[in-house]
């Protein structure tokens, strides 16, 4: 009987951890992630088990030091001791394709355990850019379709009305969309903020993958962006920022000069709103900055931009807490709903959404609008087909690249050089 007992444990030893379920749950719960705000949501609507502590791994995204502190870890995991081994790590829509094509990932249904019904409300490309074969190696609580967050008063000023409907009559082509430009332009204001503010709207809308065969694509799409920048730079209908930078932020304030950025949901409450504070210690609220002056319209082109996915990491000790939280996060509707009154967020559920917009919800910073029916049709229209794990290098390296010719400093050939030497040098196995 001894001997027989102790054939049994050793095989319970040799299963992998995902096999050992609820038994093998440990007493820390560590979270890779690069900022607060799926921190601020966990905390805000889920409860942890008596005797779980959770150990949050926050490092900023500024130059990869997130990815690279992740991916450190991961390669440690398998002999990390059991309460130091990541349980749940978070990728954003760039690079997700890097992590959902590895092993580093657990299949959400047939390793984690969530239902296929459990997950059939999520709008499509947010589970189709995470799936890899049957695999689907993540979840998300939030969809990301954007459109055109102008400042009303500017509206009302120049174009004399602040309606949402009936401004985006003025910026429902590109063409329209430059018309109002020179009208923002002859007013002193900038129609955008800076060279990247319209990227999104392009680069969502490629017709071929950045990567081809490793080989760097020059899409005809990325060239549009490029020729509409230039022309906005050189005619003054932007304001020359780069993204995220402090220029593009202060366009946003009350004395900003800026009309309007493009974005979805995250932008708005996570970037937008807090850049209009003027006392960011105190409460948001109209009178605080311009803070309330916004108001949202479809724009002239439907996009997406970023999305966070929670991804199971391979090795985790906790995996029936990993499954509730992933269930409550992004499956449960009334947290869903929750999230949208309480941040903003346009969440991942068809259901929850199509209710919502069709109901009582107020956006205060928008001052007071409704504007989620005008994210409903672009977010069941999003299309991940193009995702590759170089997006990321990509996109920035072409961001950097393009500054210099916007301002006249190199010519087009010399930008786009840069631009491939650049990427080269990150991913040497790629050429052009």
């Amino acid at each position: 009987m001894k001997k027989i007992i102790a054939l049994l444990l050793a095989a319970v030893l040799m299963l992998p951890v995902c096999a050992l379920g609820a038994e093998a749950e440990g007493s820390v719960l560590n979270i890779y992630c690069w900022n607060e705000e799926f921190k601020t949501r966990f905390e805000a609507f889920y409860t942890m088990p008596e005797g779980v502590e959770v150990n949050w791994v926050i490092t900023p995204s500024t130059d990869n030091a997130y990815q690279n502190a992740l991916d450190e870890a991961l390669l440690n995991q398998e002999d990390a001791a059991a309460d130091s081994r990541i349980d749940l790590f978070l990728v954003e829509a760039d690079y997700a394709v890097k992590y959902s094509d590895s092993d580093f990932t657990l299949d959400v249904i047939g390793d984690v355990g969530l239902s296929a019904e459990d997950v059939a409300d999520m709008y499509p490309y947010t589970k189709a850019i995470m799936t890899v074969g049957d695999a689907l190696k993540g979840v998300s609580w939030q969809a990301c379709p954007g459109g055109f967050i102008y400042r009303r008063t500017y509206a009302k000023e120049v174009l004399g009305t602040d309606d949402p409907a009936a401004v985006q009559q003025f910026v429902s082509d590109w063409d329209k969309f430059g018309e109002t430009a020179s009208k923002m332009k002859n007013a002193g204001y900038f129609m955008l903020s800076g060279f990247d503010d319209a990227y999104r709207c392009f680069s969502d809308n490629m017709s071929a993958p950045w990567v081809v065969d490793g080989m760097i694509q020059k899409d005809p799409v990325i060239e549009q962006w490029i020729a509409m920048t230039k022309e906005y730079t050189d005619l003054g209908y932007n304001n020359k920022a780069n993204l995220w930078s402090a220029e593009s932020s202060a366009g946003a304030g009350a004395d900003g000069k800026v009309f309007g950025y493009f974005g979805p949901a995250w932008f708005i409450d996570f970037s937008l709103a807090k850049w209009t504070l003027a006392d960011s210690t105190a409460e948001p609220a109209v009178g605080n900055g311009s803070w309330g002056d916004w108001a949202f319209c479809q724009g002239p082109q439907g996009f997406s931009w970023g999305g966070t996915w929670i991804c199971a990491a391979a090795g985790t000790d906790n995996l029936s807490l990993v499954k509730d939280i992933m269930y409550k996060m992004t499956c449960d509707r009334e947290t869903l709903a929750k999230i949208v009154e309480e941040y903003g967020d346009f969440t991942n559920s068809v259901e929850t959404m199509t209710q919502m917009a069709s109901g009582d919800y107020r956006n205060e910073f928008l001052g007071g609008q409704n504007h989620l029916a005008l994210f409903l049709e672009n977010a069941q229209n999003i299309v991940r087909a193009m995702s590759t794990a170089y997006d990321q290098t990509c996109t920035e390296k072409l961001m950097a690249a393009m500054v210099d010719y916007f301002n006249g400093v190199v010519d087009l050939d010399t930008a786009w050089d840069n631009f491939f030497t650049a990427v080269e040098e990150v991913h040497p196995e790629l050429s052009h």
